[in-house]
């Protein structure tokens, strides 16, 4: 902080004292008064240069943080509206379902999936002819305490815990067998009649089996099927869609689908259009509050930045981050996005703009905002904001830096300026005290002397 003039007066207040005791000691004191002040003209110019200083410094501190605010405001536009939040949508959602894998870099794009079957897994059931259980927890299909599994061309062994059909049913859904095993009861409740259950966990026909050692326990229920389907029209030829002995396929990297039912629909995955409405409005606000704040520096009742370059470099900067043009297609500035200008300049959001152009030409909306280390919008504007809150080089880094130089360098002189008024104060009330204690002598001579006349006249007129 500068040196003020109270901190002048409480340094001269520890300077030599004055007290005279002459009749001119107030002419004395005066001619003091009158040199320190002379002498103090520099003084208040330099510390009202650093209270100058550092009110524009502080008004550059705020400009810097409203265009942080901008520069935050574009960062999360890029995390969220660009490639790097994304999701999807299904035009028919009785046909297939889908989730964005974000980790995955997913890309925006549309899909059209037709679903030719939605497969099936394969069934069996415990046969008819074995021992009737009546209560799972108490019996089981056979005596064994030990089973062979077939699944496929693979073989597990079986161990239950305990010889009933409970157990029997959580070994097999205890191992990683690819089978899940259920109880079901066909007998109804007056006579229960309790049966083991094996569903693949793949889609397709999969032979299942499980035998006790001495004989098959199972029969078929039904024989699975692959999901078969096709995406944007390929393979091109019917008799080879694409075969999955899953129902969740994977069409694009990061864009996995659910198949539902045969059926024709569309996937569409772009934009998060809700988090990115959230973050462009944000980012219009940011933008509005930063140029509310250079326009309080411009003008006859302009704030302490007024007709400094500063505040024009910043103004141009932020016009060059709004008024970018760019991408193809039906997107091509920030109107197009739902971003426009009023007669002040100032930005407003129509959220409507931006979900309808996310939804319709999602690739426009995707290549116009580009990513903030790349190109499109979004990098534009992270170059330029970075020219002035990088905290190395930046501008409003260097500013701040001129503006402690300077103070500093004030403050020093305003130190040594100090210094000598106060040498040059005691030094002149040195040299009024010698001054008047030399009149002060001078008049108590001149007293005495005309007493003395005085006494000697009456004297002679005594006679």
């Amino acid at each position: 902080m500068g040196t003020t003039p109270s901190a002048l007066n409480s340094t001269s207040a520890s300077t030599a004292t004055f007290n005279g005791t002459s009749q001119y000691a107030g002419d004395l004191q005066q001619a003091i008064n009158q040199a320190v002040t002379i002498a103090s003209i520099p003084l208040t110019e330099l510390e009202d240069n650093v209270a100058t200083l550092q009110s524009e410094s502080s008004e550059v501190t705020t400009l810097q943080n409203d265009f942080a605010s901008v520069q935050s405001a574009i960062q999360q536009i890029g995390s969220v509206a660009g490639n790097g939040s994304l999701s999807g949508t299904v035009s028919d959602s009785t046909i297939a379902s889908v989730t964005v894998d974000q980790s995955a870099n997913p890309t925006p794009g549309t899909y059209d999936l037709d679903v030719i079957s939605a497969g099936s897994p394969s069934s069996t059931i415990s046969n008819n002819g074995l021992p009737t259980v009546t209560d799972p927890s108490q019996t089981s299909i056979s005596t064994s305490s030990s089973y062979t599994l077939t699944v496929g061309d693979s073989t597990y062994t079986v161990n239950p815990s305990t010889n009933t059909l409970d157990a029997l049913a959580e070994a097999i859904n205890s191992g990683n067998y690819g089978v899940t095993a259920t109880i079901v009861n066909i007998g109804g409740p007056s006579s229960p009649d309790y049966r083991l259950s094996l569903q693949s966990t793949s889609l397709g026909d999969e032979n299942i089996q499980l035998n006790d050692g001495a004989q098959d326990l199972l029969s078929v229920l039904t024989s699975g099927s692959p999901a078969q389907y096709t995406v944007d029209g390929q393979p091109a030829s019917p008799a080879s869609p694409i075969s999955s002995d899953s129902s969740t396929v994977t069409i694009a990297p990061g864009v996995t689908v659910n198949l539902l039912q045969a059926g024709d629909t569309t996937i569409t995955v772009a934009a998060d259009s809700s988090a990115a409405s959230s973050a462009l409005s944000a980012f219009a606000t940011a933008y509005n509050a930063a140029l509310a704040e250079l326009g309080n520096n411009r003008g006859q009742a302009g704030g302490s930045l007024t007709g400094q370059s500063l505040v024009l470099q910043l103004q141009q900067t932020l016009s060059n981050v709004a008024e970018f043009t760019g991408g193809s297609g039906n997107v091509q500035n920030l109107a197009d996005i739902g971003l426009t200008f009023n007669s002040q300049g100032q930005l407003s959001f129509d959220q409507a703009t931006f979900e309808n152009a996310a939804a319709t030409d999602p690739n426009d909306v995707a290549n116009f905002l580009g990513s903030t280390t790349g190109g499109g919008f979004l990098g534009n504007a992270t170059n330029l904001l970075n020219g002035l809150t990088d905290s190395s080089t930046g501008i409003f880094t260097e500013t701040q830096n001129s503006y402690q130089q300077q103070i500093t360098s004030d403050n020093s002189e305003i130190t040594d300026t100090q210094a000598r008024i106060t040498t040059m104060q005691n030094n002149l009330t040195a040299q009024m005290s010698q001054a008047d204690t030399m009149i002060a002598s001078l008049e108590s001579q001149v007293t005495y002397y005309t007493s003395l006349f005085t006494d000697t006249q009456d004297a002679i007129a005594n006679g």
